[in-house]
């Protein structure tokens, strides 16, 4: 997808194990002197409780919702390309859930712009998590 900038946007959905070096590579630019990354890593705890595996659910617009946050931070004219993508389905401890980069000319713009673009997935992304914990118990968690 291409902003309206010029800007290439990469955002996507997928039951598919993510990699953070593609992503690296897909916002590479010549301009840029910075490229942040981000990795969300299913951790084996949540608020003092062991997790032991868990599962996303994505509602079937999060695809376009992702897609729109990521143009919508590569419309920054600061910005020089975005890719970012969410897992679904089950993940076991280790396993990365969310990945996300930025290039831009300067390290302070694109700490900002991946922040922005991390923050901006949680708070929006309709996919909810479902947390298995070492007592037998579970819980489902709107991600943002």
């Amino acid at each position: 997808m291409v902003s309206p900038a010029g800007t290439i946007v990469h955002g996507t959905v997928t039951e598919q194990p993510l990699d953070l070096a593609a992503h690296e590579a897909a916002v590479a630019d010549q301009r840029a002197g910075a490229v942040v990354s981000f990795q969300g890593v299913v951790r084996d705890h949540d608020h003092g409780r062991a997790v032991i595996s868990l599962e996303y659910e994505g509602h079937p617009s999060a695809g376009t919702v992702l897609r729109e946050v990521a143009a919508e931070v590569a419309a920054d004219p600061d910005v020089y390309a975005v890719a970012v993508s969410h897992r679904i389905g089950p993940l076991e401890i280790g396993d990365v859930a969310l990945v996300a980069a930025v290039s831009t000319a300067h390290r302070a713009v694109a700490f900002a712009a991946c922040a922005r673009l991390v923050d901006e997935v949680k708070a929006r992304l309709p996919i909810w998590k479902r947390q298995v914990f070492a007592d037998g118990t579970e819980e489902w968690v709107n991600c943002p």
